[in-house]
């Protein structure tokens, strides 16, 4: 799939694959009947160079979503004359990682462990800060997924008003690793039905009510499911023309 996507080098490449991205979102809101103001699209900067990044900040994005946090504090401090930028750490996080993030993010998308819930509230308390946090649900039974099973989400998000820093504001998921159109959708099905019974259960109600879900390639199915936030990388930056650990340090 990715080598449908061009490297984005230049301002106009990037913005022309923001409009081109945004003209798709606003057409699967018009099929759900949705509203185009109800998703946010987060891009997804892995492996991208800092220049680039910058670039795409001279083209309007404000939000960049990171799945290493070291690479993302790095970029985080490289890019820090750029106040109004907000890093949006979507991976798996170690507990013994949760003192950087808790520095420096403004979104958590993947929390699936108490104890890293316990380790980013005593950090975030000591900084006076707070974090709006995800739970990561593990909607396709993957075993190289992260995340929770469906059948634990309720129980979990219970304990979480433990944790006063964290501001938990929904749930995200990855699809299942398949082009078929008919799984891909089951999973976010699963992570809606999930987010209105833990609405239902939970004392979070309506301040638990984002679904980040969908990627490049079946962010419109997400969005037709019920997706508030959509993470895109390729899309807008280009395929990845190298492994992680050749960019940036290894987490």
């Amino acid at each position: 799939m990715s080598e449908r996507y061009q490297p984005a080098l230049l301002l106009e490449d990037i913005q022309h694959n923001l409009a081109a991205i945004h003209a798709r979102m606003q057409a699967a809101c018009a099929r759900a009947g949705r509203s185009a103001q109800e998703v946010r699209l987060l891009p997804v900067t892995k492996t991208v160079e800092v220049d680039r990044l910058r670039t795409a900040y001279a083209a309007g994005v404000r939000q960049m979503g990171e799945n290493k946090v070291q690479e993302a504090h790095g970029k985080w401090q490289a890019m820090g004359d750029l106040t109004d930028l907000q890093w949006c750490v979507i991976g798996h996080l170690q507990t013994n990682k949760a003192k950087v993030v808790a520095e420096f993010a403004s979104e958590f998308h993947a929390l699936d462990s108490l104890r890293v819930a316990e380790a980013l509230d005593k950090r975030l308390q000591v900084l006076g800060r707070s974090l709006k946090v995800m739970v990561q649900v593990n909607t396709s039974g993957e075993e190289s997924k992260f995340g929770l099973e469906p059948a634990q989400a309720v129980a979990f998000v219970k304990q979480l008003p433990a944790f006063s820093s964290l501001q938990v504001c929904g749930l995200m998921t990855l699809a299942i690793n398949t082009s078929e159109e008919s799984r891909v959708r089951a999973c976010f099905r699963v992570l809606r039905a999930l987010r209105d019974q833990v609405q239902q259960e939970t004392t979070y109600a309506g301040a638990l009510r984002e679904l980040s879900m969908g990627m490049s390639g079946d962010f419109e199915w997400a969005i037709e499911e019920g997706a508030t936030t959509v993470r895109v990388g390729q899309a807008i930056f280009g395929a990845r023309a190298l492994p992680d650990s050749h960019y940036w340090p290894a987490q």
